[in-house]
Parts: structure tokens; C-alpha cells; sequence
């Protein structure tokens, strides 16, 4: 059985640490690098080879420099066949329509049991879609009323970078810290905002807050 040679990009060592013993586990899986931040990953990805040196990237959605979805888009424009498989501590339903839309492999919560993130990995390894019951039900709403969303605006409408804009203001982000994280111009950050407003149907940010926790649960937030 050839080896699968995976990366893991996270900002807690507690967490590679723990997804190095759950995948020591199984013998064909081996862990050859480590990063920590957005650049890091993509720096080591192009070092590995890419989908030449690398069978697969474990992926935090919530990264602290840049953007887990971001990363994720940027790899799979540098290397397209490169298995991405995103973990985070997000429900299912609340970001795994989202990062499959984007190009990844497969999403998984943290808290999953170590049986499932085996089989994750060696899914997306070997060139599958792995999707829980959970995810997949999410798929399935969200395929079942993309007709009735459409043109309707809402959250399910944002693009990938007001969503990123919606996340960092509803966690209570100024314009300038959202600017400063995204490297985008406060002005820049103010017409993200404004067109949130405008697609929500709120007026101000707490309006926008309390819009993202009534909203917590659809599959596309």
C-alpha cells in the first residue's frame, strides 16, 4: 500500500499534535509537514511539489492571518488535483456547502471521532469526496432550495469576500482590524458592509449580529 503524505495547516500545536497521534493510527499515513499560518501552508505546499509531493492538506478554516477559505482558493489555483480536506469547530451545517462550492475535498468538525478522521483522510487521499451525514444533509438542503434562494439576497447570496467581511464584522471586528486582516482598504471594508447591509435586509451592525445568530443554522451561512 504506497504511503499518503499529508500536510496539516493549523495555528494550534495542540491540535496537529492531536491529529498526528489519531493518524498514527493508520500505518499508510504519514504526516510530513506542519504549518501554522496561511502563507506557511502555501510556502511548504509549493516546497512539497504541490499534488506531486503531497497526497493531501488538513486545513483550518480559521486561521488568525489570513482566511482558511482564502488559503483553500489559492491552493486549488496553484494545484487543482491537491486534495483539500478543511477541519474546523463549526457545525457542519454552518460551512460545509461553502468550502465544497470552493474546491475542497471534504469537511470535518474537530470533535469528530478518530474512525472518521482516518477515513477522511484516506477518502480525499484517494481522490473521493468525503462528506459526513451531517454535511451531506446540508448538501442536500442546499441543493433542494437553491431555486427558492435564488435572487431572494439573504446570507446565501454574499460573495466568498463579503462572507469573509459578514464573519469578521458579526465577531465583532472594526473596519480597520477587517482591513488590516483581509489587506483591504477601510473604504474597501465600508462597501463590503454596505452591500451586506443592503443584502440582508439589516441597518446597522448589531442588526447584522443578531441576523447571523437567527441565521446560525442554515447550511450556506
Amino acid at each position: 500500500m504506497s504511503t499518503l503524505k499529508i500536510l496539516i495547516g493549523d495555528d494550534h500545536r495542540i491540535v496537529r499534535e492531536g491529529l498526528k497521534q489519531v493518524l498514527a493510527d493508520a500505518p499508510e499515513i504519514e504526516v510530513v509537514a506542519e504549518a501554522e499560518t496561511g502563507p506557511d501552508i502555501l510556502t511548504r505546499v509549493d516546497a512539497l511539489g504541490g499534488d506531486k509531493g503531497l497526497s493531501a492538506v488538513l486545513l483550518d478554516i480559521a486561521l488568525p492571518d489570513r482566511d482558511g477559505l482564502d488559503v483553500l482558493q489559492a491552493l486549488k489555483k496553484s494545484w487543482p488535483r491537491l486534495p483539500v480536506l478543511m477541519l474546523s469547530t463549526y457545525p457542519e451545517k454552518q460551512y460545509a456547502v461553502r468550502c465544497i462550492k470552493l474546491g475542497a475535498a471534504g469537511y470535518l468538525n474537530k470533535s469528530a471521532n478518530p474512525d472518521d478522521m482516518i477515513a477522511a483522510v484516506r477518502k480525499v487521499a484517494s481522490g473521493g469526496v468525503y462528506v459526513s451525514a451531517l454535511a451531506a444533509e446540508a448538501l442536500a438542503n442546499a441543493v433542494g432550495n437553491s431555486a427558492a434562494r435564488s435572487g431572494s439576497g439573504g446570507a446565501e447570496s454574499l460573495s466568498h469576500r463579503e462572507h469573509q467581511v459578514f464573519r469578521l464584522l458579526t465577531a465583532g471586528k472594526s473596519v480597520g482590524e477587517i482591513g488590516a486582516q483581509l489587506s483591504l482598504a477601510p473604504n474597501t471594508v465600508s462597501t463590503y458592509r454596505a452591500r451586506i447591509l443592503e443584502k440582508t435586509g439589516t441597518r446597522n451592525d448589531v442588526e447584522l449580529a443578531l441576523y447571523a445568530e437567527r441565521h446560525a443554522r442554515t447550511p450556506n451561512l
